[in-house]
């Protein structure tokens, strides 16, 4: 009985953590596309433009280069890992999101040279251009802290 309950918990993990990263990597590559393909927009706010960034957050680490890229990817797939090792479906999501957004980002590093930001907030300050896989990660940060914060949140 315990080994089903335990092969059950990994499927369903395994399920929404696919899903919950495929569902945001093909949102921001499809809105990634439209930029790079010519799409522009401009406000008194907010600028739709297009951005190549050579680093993270603010472009720090830029000067890593190429080995940026490979850095994130072990990093990345060490969050996966420590997912299927904490074993607690509650992470399942957040940590899908978060991943879906930073795979999304290391495939613009291969692909485009930089991660492809778009989105240019200028309304009484300037702030760094990001895009919407910037937003998931967010997201999916706050997410995982609250589950910390709070653990009877987190049944499973």
């Amino acid at each position: 009985m315990h080994n089903r309950s335990h092969s059950n918990i990994l499927l369903r993990l395994s399920a929404i953590l696919l899903f919950s990263m495929a569902g945001v990597f093909i949102v921001d590559q499809n809105i990634k596309t439209l930029f790079v393909e010519g799409f522009r927009y401009y406000t008194d706010c907010i600028d739709l433009i297009l951005v190549y960034n050579k680093g993270v957050a603010f472009s720090m680490f830029a000067f890593l280069a190429d080995y940026l890229k490979y850095i994130q990817l072990v990093l990345v797939t060490g969050v996966m890992a420590y997912v299927f090792f904490l074993r607690k479906l509650c992470y399942a999501m957040p940590a899908g999101i978060l991943l879906g957004g930073a795979f999304s980002n290391i495939y613009d590093r291969f692909v485009h040279e930089g991660v492809v930001d778009m989105v240019y907030w200028h309304c009484g300050f300037n702030f760094a251009v990001f895009n919407f896989a910037d937003v998931m990660i967010d997201l999916a940060v706050v997410w995982i802290l609250v589950l910390n914060l709070k653990p009877q949140l987190c049944k499973s």
